[in-house]
Parts: C-alpha cells; sequence; structure tokens
C-alpha cells in the first residue's frame, strides 16, 4: 500500500500518488474484467479506447452460448435458444437506454453508424427551396462528411452551397457555444438539419447538446448527434437533452469488438411519426403480423420501426457481455472518474513544462470526452511510433495531432502517469 496521503482532487507528480489514486479507485477491480494486450508479455498501456475499446473477459463465454445454440438447434434457437433469437436485440435495450439517457422505446441497436445516420437523414433531412442546408464541424470525421455530402448530393443540391461549417475562431482550436449559437440565429431559417458530433474526435471536445438543440429547435431546424466518441463516455441525457435523433457506433468505448452492431435513438415525439419517409425493411415490420409477410408496410412504435434487418446475433452477444459491466458499474461513476484520469493527465503534461507540445483540448473537464488531444508540430507520427514500439499505445491523427483516451472501465492512475513520463522523455 502506499503511504502518500489521499486527498481527492489535489493532485501530485509522483507515482506514489498514481498508486494512491489507484488503491483509493472505487472502479478498480473493472479493470480485470477485460484482456490488456501485452508486448513483450508485458501489459501495454493501452490508452486507445476512442478507436478499439478493449475485449471483456467475459466475451467469449456470452458468443459461446450462441454458437452452441445454433450447433444444437439451428433454425429453432430463434425461439428456443437460451436467450431466443427473434427478441435478441431487446435483451439489450433497457441498459442502452440506460447508457444514453432515453425511453427503452426510444432505442435500438441496429446496423453500423454510418448506415444508421443515412436511415436517419432519409427521414429527418427534408430539403426545400429555402431551407436546405446542413450544419456540421468543418472537423467533424470524415465518414459523416461523406454521408452528408452524400445526401446532399441525392436530393439535387450542392455541398458547396448547402454545407455550412463550423469552425473555431482565429487562433483557437476549439468551438464556442455563443459561436455555435450566433451560427445557428442567423442561418437557422435556411439549416434544414444540424448535426454535430457529442465530442470531437479531433480535439476531444465535448458540446452542450442540450443548449444546441435547444437553439436549433427555436429556428424549426431538426437537430441530430453523432455520438461516436460520446456514448460510454459521457453521462447523456437524450430524452431530456431533446434531439431528433442519435446514432453512435459500439466498438470503441462500448468495447463490442471490431465493426460491432450499432446504435439509434429517436426522439419519443416521433414515435408514431408514419408520415415521416424512411428506408425500410422486414425487422422495422410491426411484430405482431410481421411473419405473415404481407405487401404492405406498418412500422414498429418507436426506434425499433427503423429497423431493416434480422440483426447478427454473434455480434450481439459480444456487445451485452460489455453492456453487463456498463450496467453495473454506471455512467455517473465512469464519468466521474473520466474528467478525474483526464484531469490528472492535463496537470502532469503541464507539469513537464514542455515547449514541444500544445494540448488543444479543453480545459474544463466537463467540456470534454475521455480524452486530451496534445498537438506536435514536429516528428509527431514518429513520436507516436515509438511510444507504440515502447508499449504505449495511443493514437496519431494527420497531420500533428496525438489522442489519449484514458477510458475509466480499464485504465488506471499509474496508466496515465507511465504515458506522461515516457511522453515527455519522447517529446524532448
Amino acid at each position: 500500500m502506499s503511504n502518500i496521503p489521499f486527498q481527492p482532487g489535489v493532485f501530485q507528480s509522483n507515482e506514489d500518488f498514481a498508486v494512491a489514486m489507484d488503491e483509493h479507485d472505487s472502479l478498480k477491480e473493472y479493470r480485470d474484467l477485460f484482456f490488456i494486450p501485452k508486448i513483450d508479455g508485458a501489459d501495454c498501456v493501452y490508452l486507445c479506447g476512442h478507436s478499439l475499446g478493449l475485449q471483456p473477459r467475459s466475451a467469449a463465454a456470452y458468443i459461446q452460448q450462441e454458437l452452441e445454440d445454433w450447433a444444437q438447434l439451428g433454425v429453432e434457437a430463434h425461439f428456443r435458444a437460451r436467450n431466443p433469437w427473434m427478441p435478441y436485440h431487446r435483451l439489450l435495450r433497457e441498459q442502452t437506454a440506460e447508457l444514453v439517457g432515453a425511453k427503452p422505446e426510444e432505442v435500438v441497436v441496429m446496423n453500423s453508424l454510418t448506415v444508421n445516420l443515412h436511415l436517419m437523414m432519409v427521414s429527418f433531412y427534408r430539403p426545400t427551396a429555402s431551407r436546405h442546408k446542413i450544419l456540421i464541424e468543418r472537423g467533424a470525421f470524415p465518414s459523416d462528411q461523406y454521408a452528408v455530402k452524400s445526401q446532399i448530393r441525392f436530393h439535387g443540391f450542392d455541398p458547396a452551397a448547402c454545407l455550412i461549417e463550423l469552425a473555431p475562431l482565429p487562433g483557437e482550436t476549439c468551438l464556442r457555444d455563443e459561436q455555435i449559437e450566433s451560427v445557428i440565429e442567423q442561418s437557422g431559417g435556411q439549416i434544414a438539419l444540424i448535426l454535430l458530433g457529442a465530442v470531437n474526435y479531433a480535439t476531444g471536445q465535448a458540446f452542450d447538446l442540450e443548449r444546441i438543440t435547444r437553439a436549433g429547435h427555436a429556428q424549426g431546424c431538426v437537430v441530430g448527434f453523432d455520438l461516436a466518441h460520446a456514448a460510454g463516455n459521457l453521462a447523456l441525457k437524450l430524452h431530456a437533452q431533446g434531439p431528433d435523433f442519435a446514432v453512435w457506433c459500439s466498438y470503441k468505448y462500448l468495447n463490442g469488438g471490431p465493426g460491432c452492431i450499432a446504435g439509434c435513438f429517436v426522439h419519443e415525439r416521433h414515435a408514431s411519426a408514419n408520415n415521416l419517409p424512411r428506408f425500410t425493411g422486414w425487422w422495422g415490420h410491426e411484430e405482431s403480423s410481421r411473419f405473415q409477410m404481407g405487401p404492405d408496410f406498418r412500422a414498429m412504435n418507436g426506434a425499433e420501426g427503423w429497423q431493416l434487418s434480422n440483426p447478427p446475433i454473434v455480434s450481439l452477444a459480444a456487445l451485452r457481455a460489455s453492456m453487463d459491466i456498463f450496467h453495473r458499474a454506471g455512467m455517473e461513476r465512469l464519468h466521474h472518474k473520466s474528467e478525474s484520469l483526464t484531469s490528472y493527465l492535463e496537470f502532469l503534461l503541464l507539469e513537464t513544462r514542455s515547449s514541444q507540445f500544445t494540448i488543444v483540448t479543453p480545459s474544463d473537464n466537463w467540456r470534454r470526452g475521455a480524452q486530451v488531444s496534445i498537438r506536435l508540430p514536429r516528428n509527431g507520427r514518429a513520436l507516436c511510433d515509438r511510444l507504440t514500439s515502447e508499449g504505449i499505445l495511443c493514437d496519431w491523427r494527420e497531420p500533428d495531432i496525438l489522442r489519449v483516451a484514458p477510458v475509466p472501465l480499464y485504465n488506471s492512475y499509474r496508466d496515465v502517469f507511465q504515458f506522461v513520463r515516457r511522453f515527455a522523455a519522447a517529446a524532448e
């Protein structure tokens, strides 16, 4: 046990302090529920959960159960499996709603993030001659940029004229709330859809979702969010925050595995909006008559009505393993630890007093995700590669950003300490 006195919120720059913080961490046992990658037999310092979350040790058992039921029951497993496949996605509904602060009928796990984004835009991006613009971040994740531009072209408009891109003010790295509101107020009459990432993938900036939604709705705009870097990261309250829709992936902070099935939120005010256009598939058809195989589509109520096909059971099983862990840990506790970890990371970086890098993530811990982004104007890629060779796994984004994500489920304060020690030595 460490002899360092424990004082929550008061950081020190020695390793004994990191050890003491870990000893007092109420979530410390959750680290043992995940496989930590190794290099040369030693655990890595894995700070890349914003790209791919780690595998829960229980995932194999969840998947194995479905493989056994498939082997023993074949098609009958849809009805007779230990967890029947027909309603399997609903095993995740309550926990998903809990995770994002929604009502169960407002969420569904299905498809991939970009597929869900396209499905939502089919329904909620309805451009007219006078209102056809989409507001996004200039630094939005490329997949969102591609999807948005393709939807604009699909409706016969020109992205060069229809896309409004928010960029930080000169000399700044992040967007200001009042800046976003000003653009919405000035151009709201022409904006059909506001689509922002709840956490910017490059800077780690977290946005005020309720404030943006309120500003957008006041101007008659539809509001949606990409939660790829927020689901399983921020303590979301989607129902109360009020966006029309949101989409997210499950392979980052949700630890569902590479390419895991994604999630979707549709606010309850649209639950029975059968007048909304949508691309349809048989799994979104009302359950009571789905197998009558009739020619006319009748949508299920709520988010489930946007489903297309029966879901991949093995992928759902892997996600269940992680979601059960999230349910036990609780997002409020996880987010509290996340704020502490990123604050500690920022503290240690500033303590180096190095001129070789700058921190681009907001300093207020409530304005960032589980991520601190570091700008390295010189030799940053080589530095990232060196850290990887030393067992410190983080993430490089061109042209000059090193992303570091201490994930509260499995990262420790000592992980953060070891990263900064190795990073400072390499940067100098």
